[in-house]
């Protein structure tokens, strides 16, 4: 696993690099637009760095025990880099529509944020100690934060390269009509 957050965001970056705003918001049918994919990791880089890490780092880790279930999921996803497929996403992380350019800003100063606060959690607490609960895999340590979002970062980036492909193909199609 990376040992920063800093190559997701180059690779974010990367992936989107040349779309306009438009096919940033196109969506198939029951699936989300490469914006909305985008604004659902802002919103977990956010929330785990103000909700979560801030917290840990003012008031001192906050993690329960983890539960057979959580267990077998953590080491799943973040000991082997497996991400589940089909996995309904927690509501609070559901794209809700915001102004891409403001979703952008978040990645770009959360990531880099969260990394530091990892960083700074692992020299006070160590790399074993969980230090706060995932809403799903339970507590984690703070290589376990950094392996999760990761990992979850790349099942989404795999989902925009799917869709800048099938934009491709419109106008490829588009431009063969004319």
């Amino acid at each position: 696993m990376d040992s920063s957050l800093q190559p997701k965001l180059a690779e974010i970056e990367a992936a989107i690099a040349g779309l306009s705003e438009q096919e940033l918001r196109a969506a198939a049918p029951d699936k989300w637009s490469i914006a909305e994919i985008l604004e659902h990791l802002s919103i977990t880089y956010v929330t785990s760095m103000k909700g979560v890490m801030s917290k840990v780092l003012a008031a001192g880790p906050r993690a329960s025990r983890p539960r057979l279930k959580q267990r077998v999921t953590t080491f799943l996803v973040t000991g082997i880099g497996y991400f589940p497929q089909g996995r309904q996403a927690p509501e609070f992380t559901l794209p809700k529509g915001r102004a891409t350019s403001d979703v952008l800003a978040d990645i770009r100063s959360a990531l880099p944020e969260m990394d530091t606060a990892l960083a700074e959690c692992e020299r006070r607490y160590g790399s074993r100690l969980k230090i706060a609960d995932h809403p799903i895999l339970g507590p984690l340590t703070a290589p376990q934060w950094r392996n999760f979002h990761c990992v979850h970062t790349r099942h989404h980036l795999k989902q925009i390269v799917a869709r800048r492909k099938t934009l491709g193909e419109r106008r490829a199609a588009a431009a063969a009509d004319q």
